[in-house]
């Protein structure tokens, strides 16, 4: 027997009250969703930055001299750098390089020593790394003095947790917090 239309239609109102409530309900969850991911890709930048400013800074202690480009890097044997990260922060992956000398008039900084790395992101970070809140401010360099941050990088570097009693257990360096 067929359904009367009033009922038909009755289905039709639920079935669209249950689309708008599931669409509320994804619009309150998107941005805590958003969040997640910019916290994990801040966590992966600073990881990668830091693996590759410690593989400048070996690559350096052997060879007396700074790569060229991170194709140098992944030359050496034993390997000092896992694979040639990318920057978690841009769709390109490309990396800004922190030169040992300036780039011309240009900004090509192609064929000149790298000491370090930046992202090109843009983002508002939500950490605060090296006290920076911009994305593109937090420099990974294997030189924290070429850039003018020695003593800031240094002080920054040895801040320590108050030791446990009886001197037992390590000092660490606090990890980068995150911002609310």
């Amino acid at each position: 027997m067929p359904a009367h239309p009033r009922q038909r239609g009755f289905t039709m109102a639920l079935a669209l009250a249950l689309a708008v409530g599931m669409g509320i309900l994804l619009m309150k969850t998107a941005p805590a969703l958003s969040f997640e991911v910019q916290h994990a890709n801040e966590e992966e930048l600073i990881f990668r930055g830091e693996a590759i400013a410690e593989a400048l800074r070996i690559y350096f202690a052997r060879a007396k001299q700074y790569p060229r480009d991170l194709d140098e890097v992944m030359k050496v044997r034993p390997r000092i750098l896992r694979q040639k990260y990318k920057d978690p922060m841009t769709e390109a992956g490309d990396w800004e390089f922190i030169t040992q000398v300036q780039p011309g008039a240009s900004g090509n900084t192609q064929g000149l020593p790298i000491v370090g790395v930046r992202s090109k992101g843009n983002q508002n970070a939500k950490h605060i790394y090296q006290l920076k809140e911009l994305v593109r401010d937090w420099t990974f360099s294997a030189d924290q003095n070429l850039l003018g941050l020695g003593d800031e990088a240094t002080r920054l570097r040895n801040l320590q947790r108050p030791p446990t009693p009886a001197g037992q257990g390590q000092t660490q360096t606090p990890s980068p917090t995150p911002k609310n």
